[in-house]
């Protein structure tokens, strides 16, 4: 089978299309012909030697958590029923999936009904994962007004749909006229492009005096921090990523001056769920079916463009979900 291959760490040039052998599941697993495998920020942090709590992963790798396709082999424990079927699963964090063939544990698959795209279905297993505990913690209401970064971004127009679902007023911000568009289109009241250095006062005219009570944040940096001094007095300030390369600066003066309070929504909030991400994964999947959030698949390349992906997602010049397509 082809498949992305990593033996070093560094920049997106260390993504290499290689032929290798078929994997076969273990006992306990499955073996999915690759429909989608979605492209994750994590997976570029991953690439550069970046793994979270547990360290660098070993070399050479595999990168993809994220995959849609049809079973076409099963291990010895496995129900025979699952052969045949259409999945999508997260796999973890080097779990192969820029293949096309990858192997997951039976107990992580979802049943993929027959008229649910698999691009659509690889967004929703993990950034739609993502957006409902984002939504958990924050509690956006109707009397809310809700300042959302990167709107355009794969958990950002999701937030945006889900934040107007709920009857809140939306501030949609992303960089460029496009993505502003794009913010716009798929319901924000108020689309502002944050790559204009006077896009605060924008903000702030557009609302007409109205206080941001809630941002939800995934960019950081002077982004976020221009974000957090939005808010007024008992705002919430929600963060789940630092797309900007760092994290927003805040002190406990900021939270005492300003009446607000701040929270991740990601990292061993998710990790220390109760049952695990799986119910997650499960609601965000049955979203999708019920047609409440639809992800965007702003990107569908080819397997072996996969560091094209890796650098554009770095340099933030994607707009909702990118897959591979093998």
């Amino acid at each position: 089978m082809r498949a992305i291959r990593q033996h070093a760490f560094g920049g997106p040039e260390q993504l290499r299309l290689e032929e290798v052998p078929d994997p076969r599941p273990a006992d306990d697993q499955v073996r999915i012909r690759v429909e989608s495998a979605g492209v994750h920020l994590l997976d570029t942090i991953v690439r550069q030697g970046g793994g979270g709590r547990g360290g660098a992963p070993s070399l050479p790798m595999t990168p993809g958590r994220e995959v849609a396709g049809v079973v076409d082999e099963v291990g010895a424990d496995v129900d025979t029923d699952l052969a045949g079927r259409r999945v999508v699963a997260d796999l973890g964090l080097v779990g192969g999936g820029y293949a096309e063939l990858a192997l997951a544990s039976a107990a992580a698959v979802h049943l993929l009904p027959d008229d649910v795209e698999a691009d659509s279905a690889v967004a929703m297993v993990g950034t739609g994962r993502t957006t409902l505990a984002i939504l958990a913690l924050a509690a956006p209401a109707a009397d809310d007004v809700v300042l959302v970064t990167a709107a355009a971004g794969g958990i950002g127009t999701l937030l945006v749909q889900a934040c107007r679902a709920a009857g809140a007023t939306v501030v949609g911000v992303a960089g460029g006229t496009d993505k502003v568009a794009l913010a716009r289109r798929i319901g924000a009241d108020h689309a502002i492009d944050y790559s204009r250095p006077d896009w605060p006062d924008t903000v702030r005219d557009d609302l007409a005096g109205r206080p941001v009570t809630l941002a939800l944040d995934g960019v950081g940096g002077q982004i976020g921090r221009s974000a957090l001094e939005l808010l007024g007095v008992t705002g919430r300030l929600v963060m789940f990523g630092s797309a900007s390369g760092s994290l927003t600066e805040l002190s406990a003066g900021d939270l005492f001056n300003q009446g607000i309070s701040v929270a991740s929504a990601i990292g061993v909030r998710i990790l220390q769920r109760p049952g695990g991400t799986r119910p997650l994964e499960r609601d965000a999947l049955q979203a999708l079916y019920d047609k409440r959030l639809i992800p965007v698949v702003g990107q569908r390349l080819a397997l072996a463009d996969a560091p094209d992906a890796h650098a554009a997602l770095q340099s933030r010049a994607t707009t909702g979900k990118t897959v591979l397509r093998p």
